[in-house]
């Protein structure tokens, strides 16, 4: 009888022990993002092996004195400190920025594996319980330090994207947009505000992030809302308005489907001087280390971009039962690959003129960092050159430091939402450094 229950033992601890090994020392040998970036990526052929590749950082704070690395002719100041996981920005008409402060909710596993992966994630920074909080800091002599920090508003569910629109705050909650009434310079939202729009929320690596933004005219809103899974595995009727921008009158009226098959989409910006929509989105995992670009592509309306069946346009994801070949026969491949895994989160258009010419007009973008690739990748913020409205070069590193060069594995900070102040000046808001930080351009001599 003692053998039987000891292979018993065994025999499940073997592949909890494998499972663990896989984690914490990764099975894919050492891999760079070469080719994989820009207009025109070299995808190489999808990894079949059954045990992924998962490779977590390992958060720690700061240490005194040590901040994010800009390039020469620049300046990195903490803007503000003692945040709770601070994930996304937005600058109001008179200057206030606004901080929304939520996070990844822990859950009761389902799994042994459910168990460790949680653990892991415990350790990068990405799982605890979600402040779900707006800051607003005022920095009201446009010096770069604030001298003004207040609640805006609380009660709210991992709230994220943010919009003041005819003197109407939104917020892109997980589960739904809210409305609240806005005069300049409040503080404190008033009232318990109203909800326009029910979201879905939840699923795989609970894809909660909602960014909202306005067209050009204000007469229509637009709003991102991630997948439930990572390929549709917990079936297509689960995804009913996922991997989707969603259109939406200011009211929460007229709800259609703008653009649709984008796996993850967070930032929304307009390209300066146009009325082109960009957005950055994080592809599906599970397929190697180089499998799939996370990418920066402009959206037009009615398009659909692969998700769940295809990716960089036609690419057939074996994985998906039941296929769709009239969709993807439909699949659009984006415009410009960012690199497989490296979790683009933060986009901004660079408007202001305080930065050399060269940025004038480029995107900036919040790479949050990869778990599921050896070595990591992302942990920074890039930019990327626009000529003529489009991309034009490969992405430049433009402040890193978060994962230090002699530490791999460990993350000092992780970048998220990019916003730029009233005097040109760059914010990152870090979630797992609990900072903002912020990048000004030296005076020139």
């Amino acid at each position: 009888m003692g053998r039987i229950v000891a292979a018993v033992f065994v025999g499940a601890a073997i592949p909890i022990l494998g499972f663990w090994l896989v984690l914490t020392f990764g099975r894919e040998p050492p891999s760079t993002n070469g080719d994989l970036v820009g207009a025109g990526p070299v995808l190489p052929q999808p990894d079949k092996s059954l045990i992924p590749t998962v490779n977590f950082s390992q958060a720690e704070p700061w240490p005194a004195g040590q901040k994010p690395i800009a390039p020469d002719g620049f300046k990195v100041t903490l803007y503000a400190a003692g945040l709770d996981h601070p994930r996304w920005l937005y600058v109001l008409p008179n200057g206030d920025v606004v901080v929304a402060e939520a996070s990844t909710a822990p859950r009761e596993p389902e799994s042994i594996r459910d168990r460790v992966q949680f653990w892991l994630q415990r350790g990068a920074g990405s799982i605890k319980p979600s402040p779900n909080r707006i800051t607003l800091l005022r920095d009201s002599r446009r010096s770069g330090e604030v001298d003004g920090r207040f609640t805006f508003a609380t009660g709210l569910n991992q709230p994220f994207g943010m919009l003041l629109l005819n003197g109407q705050f939104f917020v892109a909650n997980t589960d739904g947009v809210w409305r609240f009434p806005y005069r300049d310079g409040d503080t404190r939202l008033a009232g318990n505000g109203q909800k326009i729009l029910d979201l879905p929320a939840g699923g795989y690596n609970n894809h909660w992030t909602r960014n909202i933004i306005a067209s050009r005219d204000g007469a229509k809103l637009f709003v991102t809302v991630g997948s439930g899974s990572n390929v549709g595995e917990n079936g297509i009727d689960n995804e009913f308005h996922r991997a989707n921008i969603l259109q939406i009158n200011p009211d929460g009226s007229g709800l259609r489907v703008f653009a649709s098959g984008i796996r993850n989409p967070n930032g929304l910006e307009y390209a300066p001087g146009s009325d082109v929509l960009w957005t950055v989105a994080n592809e599906r995992d599970m397929l190697g280390n180089d499998l799939v670009p996370d990418y920066l592509t402009s959206v037009k309306d009615g398009a659909f971009y692969g998700w769940p069946y295809s990716y960089w346009g036609k690419n057939i994801d074996e994985r998906v039962k039941p296929q769709r070949p009239d969709l993807v026969e439909q699949a659009i491949a984006p415009d410009y690959s960012l690199g497989s895994h490296v979790a683009a989160l933060g986009l901004v258009f660079y408007t202001a003129h305080a930065f050399p010419a060269h940025f004038r007009g480029g995107a900036f973008i919040g790479e949050h960092g990869s778990w599921n690739r050896r070595p990591f990748t992302g942990y920074k913020v890039v930019f990327v050159p626009f000529r003529d409205g489009k991309p034009d070069g490969k992405p430049e590193d433009f402040l890193t430091g978060f994962m230090p060069a002699d530490l791999p594995g460990i993350t000092y900070g992780r970048p998220v939402g990019v916003a730029i102040d009233p005097t040109g000046a760059l914010l990152v808001a870090d979630d797992v450094g609990n900072a903002i930080w912020r990048v000004a351009a030296e005076p020139r001599s």
